[in-house]
């Protein structure tokens, strides 16, 4: 049963805490993480590109020479695909839709795959509370300092505080999400996953 230090704000243990093997500690399914990450990307597409066809472009509505006797090949638009200022052909349209599906077996999976990996390279930060008295940056900036806390950290946590939100928001290294919002791409998109003790029991208790 893999295992982690809980820390205070200070950055000292308090005790070793187990992790759940049914969410820290499974046999990674390789295929659904990809498949999950693919998802998450492709349902962040807006999908508003778009280009005009010879139908909607302005103008060419006669014929710029006639038909037969200049020696020039025949044309019915100057808004045909070949000319400068022409429609395009097979272009991207806003109708599109880029929204792929997933069952939540497989969701489930892939966050727990993508947890254990977590779990195994230790990079997972259990902290006893995540409290910030200020707004200040520069605070936070010193609590993740005491905690020894470097790079690109993702923090769950069970509820946001108004300080907390402020304090982290010109951080660009760390992102901070309720535990109810853990999903596979955040979690491998950062370094390390710095969770409070009652978000690590939330998602065992919702994943297990």
């Amino acid at each position: 049963m893999p295992k982690t230090a809980l820390l205070n704000l200070k950055g000292e243990k308090i005790k070793d805490i187990k992790l759940d093997d049914n969410v820290w500690g499974i046999k990674p399914n390789d295929q659904v993480i990809y498949e999950h990450i693919n998802l998450s990307m492709a349902n962040a597409r807006q999908g508003s590109h778009s280009v005009k066809t010879r139908s909607e472009v302005s103008g060419g509505g006669r014929k710029p020479w006639r038909q037969k006797g200049t020696g020039n090949a025949r044309q019915g638009s100057t808004r045909a695909p070949h000319w400068v200022g022409g429609g395009v052909v097979f272009g991207p349209s806003s109708n599109r839709n880029y929204t792929k599906k997933m069952n939540k077996k497989e969701r489930r999976l892939a966050l727990k795959s993508a947890l254990t990996y977590k779990a195994k390279a230790n990079e997972v930060v259990a902290i006893e509370k995540f409290d910030v008295k200020t707004n200040k940056t520069r605070d936070m900036i010193k609590l993740l300092s005491d905690l020894n806390l470097t790079g690109k950290l993702l923090i769950v946590t069970t509820e946001l505080t108004e300080n907390e939100v402020l304090a982290t928001r010109n951080i660009n290294s760390i992102k901070l999400i309720l535990a109810n919002e853990l999903n596979t791409y955040d979690v491998l998109s950062y370094d390390k996953l710095v969770i409070t003790e009652d978000a690590l029991k939330y998602v065992e208790e919702v994943l297990k």
